[in-house]
């Protein structure tokens, strides 16, 4: 277990998410404010999500902060604000950024497994894309259960197993490897990201999240279902273009419109 949380903090150490994809520009500020415009074209459904106008005065926790985008949000909104992310890159660019723009979180290197806070210390803990890449990710959303106070709302995103991203990787690697026997969970452990990442149904999800009094969970198509940009840190080449060209992106929208990556777990202790 050890051995696997190193190998996932060591590839997100290399880059925070989108990093070498969406840091541009000539000046700090506008490195990140262009970086945040273009998460919020390609990934639109995280603004209702999170909510960040309603989180002023409340306390909120960030686990994997990554870039800080969501994180400037919800400094910028008046939440009284703290973060961790299990990377040093990702704590170190997100208090740059809070620097250029004079924001305050406390920021923590932290796993999400043991994080570093005590019961009922939050009213709202937002994650996006983060707890699918720890070994134990149950022990994970205990831990948000543990630090949530009573009647405090818990929203995640976590990675949907029946997706048109993880169908694409099993024709890339099992399919076209001969290996048609290869399994979703090993395509997502093996492809997609860090190693080990994994990716749940829904029901998987309603289970795991069970112990919350309430459990919404909603599946979305995002950019990478629909091939419309970069296919991110690991994904590139002559066959991901011409796929690209080719896509029927408005079949998919209209008949597997369930079939996204993203899965939206919003929960009440």
């Amino acid at each position: 277990m050890k051995e696997e949380k190193s190998q996932v903090k060591d590839f997100w150490n290399e880059a925070s998410c989108g990093e070498n994809l969406y840091l541009k520009g000539k000046s700090e500020a506008e490195k990140y404010n262009n970086q945040m415009e273009e998460r919020y074209r390609l990934e639109p459904f995280i603004l209702p999500f999170a909510d960040f106008k309603n989180q002023k005065d409340k306390k909120v926790l960030e686990i994997g902060v990554g870039l800080g985008a969501d994180h400037q949000k919800f400094a910028e909104s008046g939440a009284i604000l703290s973060g961790c992310d299990l990377t040093e890159r990702a704590i170190h660019n997100t208090t740059e950024r809070f620097k250029v723009f004079n924001l305050k979180s406390d920021l923590r290197v932290a796993d999400a497994e043991n994080l570093p806070y005590e019961n009922e210390s939050f009213d709202t803990v937002y994650s996006w894309g983060v707890i699918h890449h720890s070994p134990n990710t149950p022990k994970a959303v205990g831990e948000i259960h543990r630090i949530l106070k009573e009647n405090g709302t818990g929203k995640i995103m976590i990675y949907h197993k029946k997706s048109m991203v993880g169908y694409m990787l099993w024709v890339r690697y099992g399919l076209m490897k001969l290996k048609p026997f290869r399994s979703l969970n090993f395509i997502y452990s093996n492809y997609l990201e860090s190693p080990g990442t994994k990716a749940y149904t829904v029901k998987e999800a309603e289970k795991m999240f069970g112990q919350f009094k309430k459990v919404k969970v909603e599946t979305l198509l995002g950019h990478g279902d629909l091939l419309s940009s970069q296919a991110g840190q690991r994904h590139e080449g002559t066959l991901l273009n011409i796929a690209r060209k080719l896509y029927p992106r408005w079949i998919i929208k209209t008949f597997l419109p369930k079939h996204g990556l993203f899965m939206l777990v919003e929960v009440e202790k």
